[in-house]
């Protein structure tokens, strides 16, 4: 198993297949459709087979790939896969066939042609660079797919949502704007970690962009980084990841771009594009740069910790449903950085799970939501009422997804909020007691979000409860929302090893301060 190339067979069957779908002849949706939910789910099964194969206790990148691609430059294609990254690409490749088929009915057949084989296909290139920027272990091959994702998504966003009109385009335009300057920054920071490799005090042969070995030469000493240059390196790396992830003050793209998308759309970008930020923030910022990632630890547990209040507190004053759900992200995402930086194995765990329960959760509220929004025509949360009355698989549906989205006992996402705020408490307590603050916030929000849409007198008439299709679209991120609610081991299993491997790496030299 080890000799065929798994991973260049993840990525690239998504992109294939969007080329196929685009090659169907106009007035073909329903094939396009089909055509592409066929293909995801053979992506899902390939991601499977890799766990399956996947050694947690072998070595730390396994399925590994590595072929000369541009000599001159130091970059080569290389792939592998660590237990982090195996645990985002299954959740990707989950959510990619559920996805399809909740915006099945998204787009129709309209003036434009082939306006779903357009849908369907884009979602699956950014299947495919999303997959690719999980699985790259090469500096360089990792920015470009982290940059190449950025237009597949504008493009769904900006050509696809529930209503035209400029703001639309507008939000689209500021995710693009937003997430390219941040690009930028770092391409900047990538040459410069170029330029360092190549020095003369480098033991590489001329400059290279291989992750690995970069990683083992900084934890071995045989090459220093100059600390100002590795904080401005650091710098120009966890700009362009802050801006994905979001963190806060970087997040005021989010909201726009995830209420004018499609809800299928808006849950490919905060469930899927924008992990890309917060594992990147694992992988390059503290393995590459150590030294300078505990320097700045305060600075960014500081943004976090706001931005897990701020999310909140915004998201209890929305009117707007979905612009309400979008700030949980936000207020979520903090909790993930928080537990990146506060440098500790609980703290780490708890983050890395919590890419894979963040994903189901706001996968199963927002979506289900989208389903609402799509049967009354709006999105302001006073136009409803009444909805358990009338449509009681809806509602209870949203419930236990609301719940576990405010991390309830026995769902996925307390278990790893708790080793969050575990590991952040025994580094630094009084950010943990801040960000224990919006476990209140949190059930504030989604219990008064479910008493406001789903309690109370009838407002919205002749609802339809759920169809066959969004049960099953629903129904597998719930059972899993419980089932790693119960039973976290399976994913624990994959991922502290690959937590212990980056605790080994990220240990500050000496004179660096403690916190």
């Amino acid at each position: 198993m080890s000799t065929f190339p798994w991973l260049t067979v993840l990525w690239l069957l998504p992109l294939v297949g969007a080329v196929g779908v685009m090659l169907l002849p106009a007035g073909s949706g329903w094939a396009a459709k089909w055509s592409a939910t066929a293909v995801s789910v053979v992506v899902l099964g390939c991601a499977l087979g890799l766990a399956i194969g996947f050694d947690s206790a072998g070595e730390q990148y396994q399925f590994v790939e590595s072929h000369a691609w541009i000599p001159a430059f130091g970059t080569r294609y290389i792939l592998g896969l660590d237990g982090i990254a195996l645990s985002l690409v299954l959740l990707t490749s989950l959510l990619a066939p559920l996805l399809l088929a909740a915006g099945w009915n998204d787009v129709a057949e309209d003036s434009r042609p082939k306006s779903v084989h357009t849908y369907v296909a884009l979602i699956l290139v950014v299947e495919s660079m999303v997959l690719m920027s999980f699985v790259a272990l090469d500096v360089f091959l990792f920015y470009i797919f982290f940059e190449a994702m950025l237009i597949p998504m504008y493009f769904l966003i900006g050509g696809f949502g529930p209503t035209k009109s400029a703001k639309r385009s507008a939000a689209a335009l500021k995710f693009l704007l937003y997430n390219l300057f941040g690009g930028l920054v770092m391409l900047v920071a990538v040459i410069g970690l170029y330029v360092v490799t190549a020095g003369s005090d480098s033991p590489f042969d001329g400059g290279t962009f291989d992750f690995r070995e970069i990683v083992a030469a900084v934890s071995s000493g045989e090459l220093t980084i100059d600390s100002p240059i590795a904080k401005a390196l650091f710098l120009g790396f966890m700009f362009a990841f802050a801006v994905k992830a979001p963190l806060w003050p970087f997040h005021t793209w989010l909201p726009g771009a995830a209420v004018e998308a499609t809800p299928a759309s808006a849950v490919l970008m905060m469930a899927v594009v924008d992990k890309v930020g917060t594992f990147a923030m694992l992988r390059y910022c503290l393995q590459l740069f150590p030294d300078a990632a505990h320097y700045f630890a305060p600075v960014v547990i500081t943004l976090a910790v706001i931005g897990i209040v701020y999310g909140a507190m915004c998201a209890i004053a929305q009117t707007d449903m979905m612009r309400l759900i979008a700030f949980t992200s936000i207020s979520h995402f903090g909790f993930i950085i928080l537990g990146i930086f506060v440098m500790t194995s609980q703290g780490q765990v708890g983050s890395a799970l919590y890419m894979v329960n963040h994903g189901l959760s706001t996968a199963a509220l927002f979506l289900i939501a989208g389903f609402l929004v799509s049967r009354t025509g709006t999105r302001i949360i006073a136009d409803h009422g009444g909805v358990q009355k009338i449509a009681p698989v809806l509602a209870g549906t949203f419930l236990v997804a609301g719940l576990a989205t405010l991390s309830l006992p026995g769902l996925a996402p307390f278990i790893s909020e708790f080793l969050v705020l575990i590991g952040t408490y025994t580094q630094y307590p009084v950010a943990a007691v801040i960000a224990t603050s919006a476990l209140v916030l949190s059930a504030v929000y989604i219990l008064w979000l479910y008493q406001r849409v789903m309690g109370g007198p009838e407002r919205t008439k002749r609802v339809p409860d759920l169809v066959r299709r969004e049960v099953a679209v629903v129904a597998p991120l719930l059972v899993l929302l419980v089932f790693l609610g119960m039973y976290p081991e399976p994913a624990l299993e994959v991922i502290t090893p690959a937590v212990d491997s980056i605790i080994d790496v990220d240990q500050p030299a000496e004179g660096v301060a403690q916190p």
